[in-house]
């Protein structure tokens, strides 16, 4: 049997005709083509302290913050068709939340030095419960995403949508960044939370920690994407895919969008808020400079050149987009910013589907001239 499959799916191919056989060994094909790639980063990302320097390796756990964030991103842009420009927001809400247990951490037991420089006398109330870890973690997920479910809920039951939803994120990245700006004998103004020097009573510049921290980062990034590819193909993924092909046909079906978009906004926004508590912890600080527009449409630019409904696109988006923005930097002080508003437009003119969504699009195309 063997010898006439093998000659039949030669004769076949030949003819342009895709036999049982040969399809199977596409699938097979694409099958790798995507398993492949996601074991071999992971490794890499596994082995990258035995081979990066103190400063790089700290450099590549913030491209991962930021890779999460972007993923979150994907989930109501790219799946969901919501384009928000106010992720920042919840990146940095959740930066903050646990920034304040580090803070008080650092401070142990003495009131936090800007507060003092503020004219406060007392710890304010609503600090207080962050001094402990536990009350804190749970607080990186929730309050960013009560805040995106109140202004989800408010915005999907007005119907708004469209650029208009992103003009209304966009706002709120304006509002919340000046808001915390003004307030700084709670939130440190403009210069942020900073000076962390503990976590979990532990010194955060010895080398154990930083090397604990780095791959605790990369088992919430592999969380975070497992969590969203078994989202994307659940039954909520598909309301989620039908919900942005077209919305008015779902709820003539009888399916509520309100209540889908608003969990897929809150989601998102305590994926964001994990993401920003990894930020704070990896970098040292947290400021209203993480929460404003720019970073905030940053952020989409990720999505967008990595490739967004991809979810493994964004992750590449923004890890290759920070480290170009980084490599440039350093060879370009003076002109980085030219070189990498070319290289973004370039990329968006070459690769208009992001990186990964090129990839696919070459892929299916091959399949389909060889079915002909």
């Amino acid at each position: 049997m063997k010898g006439p499959l093998v000659l039949e799916d030669i004769i076949s191919e030949h003819r342009g005709v895709l036999t049982p056989t040969t399809k199977t060994k596409w699938d097979i094909a694409g099958l790798a083509l995507r398993v492949f790639p996601l074991v071999a980063a992971l490794l890499l990302l596994l082995l990258a302290p035995a081979f990066l320097t103190d400063f790089r390796l700290s450099l590549l756990a913030k491209f991962l913050t930021y890779a999460i964030v972007a993923l979150a991103i994907d989930l109501v842009w790219g799946y969901g068709g919501m384009l928000s420009l106010g992720h920042g927001v919840f990146f940095g809400l959740g930066g903050y939340a646990f920034a304040m247990y580090l803070k008080l951490e650092s401070s142990r037991g003495a009131l936090p030095d800007f507060m003092s420089w503020s004219g406060l006398t007392e710890l304010p109330f609503f600090w207080s419960p962050f001094a402990n870890v536990w009350f804190a973690i749970p607080m990186v997920v929730a309050v960013p995403a009560v805040v995106a479910g109140l202004l989800g809920y408010l915005v999907f039951h007005s119907r708004i949508t469209g650029v208009y939803f992103s003009l209304i994120t966009q706002a709120l990245a304006l509002i919340v960044s000046i808001l915390f700006i003004g307030q700084q004998p709670y939130t440190g103004g403009t210069n942020g939370i900073t000076n962390f020097q503990t976590i979990f009573g532990r010194a955060l510049i010895l080398d154990d920690v930083r090397l604990i921290l780095y791959y605790v980062t990369v088992a919430a990034l592999v969380f975070a994407f497992l969590m969203s590819k078994i989202l994307v193909s659940s039954r909520f993924g598909r309301l989620l895919i039908a919900l942005r092909d077209d919305e008015n046909r779902l709820r003539f079906i009888g399916y509520d969008p309100v209540l889908i978009k608003t969990l897929i906004f809150m989601f998102s926004a305590g994926l964001s808020g994990v993401a920003g508590a990894l930020f704070a912890t990896q970098v040292g600080i947290i400021s209203p400079a993480m929460m404003g527009i720019v970073p905030s449409i940053e952020m989409v630019v990720w999505v967008a050149v990595g490739g967004r409904g991809t979810l493994i696109g964004p992750i590449l988006g923004a890890i290759l987009v920070s480290s170009a923005k980084s490599g440039l930097s350093e060879s370009f002080p003076d002109i980085w910013s030219y070189f990498f508003g070319m290289l973004f437009i370039g990329s968006v003119l070459l690769f208009p589907q992001g990186i990964v969504g090129t990839i696919q699009q070459l892929w299916s195309l091959g399949q389909r001239r060889l079915a002909r």
